[in-house]
């Protein structure tokens, strides 16, 4: 038997001028993202398709999604593995690449995870950590192009007493 979760957001467009869609320049790409109990979040197109650049836009929000959940799973694999991570930081890229017809998809995704770890003797089992959250990431085994990792981890300074 497998286990089903279900998702729901709210997705209200604000961009009406007055014109509606009328012609191209004449609406705002501006919407607002519901989710109940959680803060809306307001979204646009991105800046070259004539969006809000102080808004999330659905490129930005695909890469965060799989960097949050790549992290998610990896501090899982870690507390799995007796690792005790005490920092983590990604700056996560991607490259999306437009068809020339007016689509497009992502070609790939880097993630740049730096982790640091509490004592030197974990460096491998975190190393291979990152294997084992890719393999539970739902969003990564959602997407079809790659999703690359490049990590790096490091042990905490000791402390002088």
């Amino acid at each position: 038997m497998r286990d089903e979760h279900h998702y729901r957001v709210s997705t209200l467009w604000t961009g009406d001028r007055g014109t509606g869609t009328s012609g191209y320049r004449d609406y705002d790409r501006a919407v607002t993202l519901r989710v109940e109990g959680k803060p809306d979040l307001l979204g646009s197109s991105d800046r070259p398709f004539r969006g809000d650049p102080t808004r999330w836009n659905p490129e930005d929000l695909l890469l965060a999604a799989l960097s949050e959940c790549h992290l998610l799973s990896y501090l899982h694999a870690c507390v799995t593995a007796g690792v005790v991570v005490t920092s983590y930081e990604d700056d996560a890229s991607g490259t999306m690449v437009l068809d020339g017809k007016g689509g497009g998809a992502f070609r790939e995704v880097t993630l740049h995870p730096r982790v640091t770890v509490a004592e030197p003797a974990m460096i491998p089992a975190a190393e291979a950590a990152h294997r084992q959250a890719r393999e539970w990431c739902f969003i990564a085994n959602s997407v079809n192009f790659p999703v690359h990792h490049e990590a790096t981890v490091t042990a905490a300074a000791p402390h002088e007493s």
